[in-house]
């Protein structure tokens, strides 16, 4: 009844259909997927790559055909031989498995390689050209090596035959202290150590306990392509370029090139070529020294036997020192006797031409009077002239008519005028002076006493008045006010 019932209700039969849950099937398909498959390599690229806090990275692969969901456990991080990144063709090796929360399935990486060799050095030409347009390989920047460096930084694996050959070299050559920064110079996180390494050399003091290196040395023995990629690594390049000390890579052999050749200052085709550019040979140095000492004592040498000779030259050429102050010294003595005698003759000449001259002077004498009588005669001459201009003026005057119409003014300014005339021709009158009480005293020479300290008692003077000239004899030096103490 009960089965009629459900027939009627058009409800399906159980049939012999198996009934599974979700958590079997998905787990069935996990068997399946991880049984089926294994270990797988996979090829494709990078794409939706994000890294996680936790430190797991997630991924896809992806080609023409489709893509894959990819997982690296954090476990796995550091060996997986290079850094994930977007767009990066790689050859993934891992297993395939399913996340039966989301019904899908994912490749879980153990380890990365480059898709071959071709992806890898387009990768890297990439990157040179990045950097080249930024200048980092510019010939400008290479700085020079220092000739002898005290301290040798050195960047490399700390296990190998690298870091034994630079010691050894450089033993050899030239002992020098080296400072050496252990890296691992392949592998997972070997780009960031080597970059750490070079700007932490960089940070050095100068001056400091562990003294910052003169010369750098980022060294690497040969290997793949792979091998050899953390020296292409962006970081490394970067800190090799704005390193303060000069740095020399020698990465690989002499074919191998990174692109930190071409920001460092030198590139070495081996570590032994690196540690053989960083220090001279001693002996070497020794012989140029020696050579060039020789050579500056050959030079010293013909320097002085040439002084010499232009010397005895310059010498030869000279006169006699003696002979040149003896002959100076009567030529000294020659001139001191004739100046001797030059000198009376030539006052004695001298004299000899005033005495000449002196015949043809006048006598003082007669130089004052015959002034004084020219002047008394032209005194005289003057005041008769006037007096006989007057004269005939005022006959002039009277012999005109009285009603000739001579204005009266006029008159009076004719005689103001001649009034005037007369007072100066009086007052420049040497006479004149003589009528006011004054005399001349004049000596026995005709010589004019200015000063009564010039005359002595009984000294005969000639006085000259106004209107006369006398004798007078000096009594004493005081007159007195009762007695007369001159006779006339």
């Amino acid at each position: 009844m009960d089965d009629q019932l459900l027939n009627d209700g058009n409800m399906p039969a159980a049939g012999n259909v198996p009934e599974y849950t979700v958590g079997e099937i998905s787990g069935a398909i996990r068997r399946t997927l991880e049984g089926t498959f294994g270990r797988v390599r996979v090829r494709g690229e990078i794409t939706e790559f994000k890294r996680y806090a936790s430190g797991h990275l997630y991924f896809s692969l992806k080609d023409d055909g489709g893509k894959i969901s990819g997982v690296v456990w954090r476990g796995s991080v550091s060996r997986l031989g290079l850094v994930p990144e977007n767009g990066l063709e790689i050859i993934a090796t891992g297993k395939i498995s399913s996340y039966g929360e989301r019904s899908s399935y994912q490749l879980i990486v153990e380890r990365m390689e480059y898709a071959g060799e071709g992806a890898l050095l387009a990768r890297i030409e990439r990157l040179r050209q990045k950097l080249a347009e930024e200048g980092l390989f510019e010939a400008s920047r290479k700085r020079s090596l220092p000739m002898l460096p005290d301290v040798i930084g050195v960047v490399t694996s700390a296990q190998g035959a690298v870091l034994h050959d630079i010691r050894t070299t450089v033993a050899r050559r030239f002992p020098r202290r080296i400072l050496v920064w252990p890296v691992a110079v392949q592998g997972e996180g070997a780009a960031a150590q080597i970059a750490a390494a070079i700007e932490g050399f960089g940070r050095l003091p100068v001056n400091g306990p562990v003294p910052r290196p003169d010369v750098l040395i980022v060294a690497r023995g040969g290997g793949s392509l792979e091998d050899l990629m953390a020296f292409n690594d962006e970081a490394v390049v970067r800190a090799a370029a704005s390193s303060p000390v000069p740095l020399i890579s020698a990465v690989g052999h002499e074919t191998d090139t990174t692109l930190i050749d071409f920001a460092s200052d030198r590139r070495a085709p081996t570590p032994t070529a690196a540690a053989e550019l960083a220090v001279p040979v001693r002996s070497e140095l020794l012989a140029d020294i020696e050579h060039r000492a020789a050579r500056m004592a050959s030079g010293l040498a013909r320097l002085s036997q040439t002084s010499r000779l232009r010397l005895d030259r310059a010498a030869a050429r000279l006169p006699d020192l003696p002979s040149l102050l003896a002959t100076t010294r009567m030529r000294l003595d020659d001139r001191q006797h004739r100046l001797e005698q030059a000198l009376p003759a030539f006052v004695a000449r001298k004299q000899a031409q005033f005495m000449a001259i002196e015949r043809y002077m006048p006598a003082p004498q007669n130089l004052l009077d015959h002034p004084a009588q020219r002047l008394s005669i032209a005194a005289t001459a003057l005041r008769h002239a006037i007096q006989r201009s007057l004269e005939r003026n005022i006959a002039r005057f009277r012999a005109v008519p009285s009603g000739a119409g001579l204005p009266a003014a006029a008159c009076r300014e004719g005689r103001l005028r001649l009034a005037g005339l007369s007072a100066q021709l009086e007052s420049v009158s040497p006479l004149a002076v003589l009528s006011r009480g004054y005399a001349l005293v004049r000596d026995a020479q005709g010589n004019p006493v200015t000063s009564a300290a010039g005359l002595r008692a009984g000294s005969q003077v000639s006085l000259t008045f106004a209107d006369g000239e006398r004798q007078a004899r000096i009594e004493g030096k005081k007159i007195q006010a009762e007695q007369q103490s001159l006779d006339f």
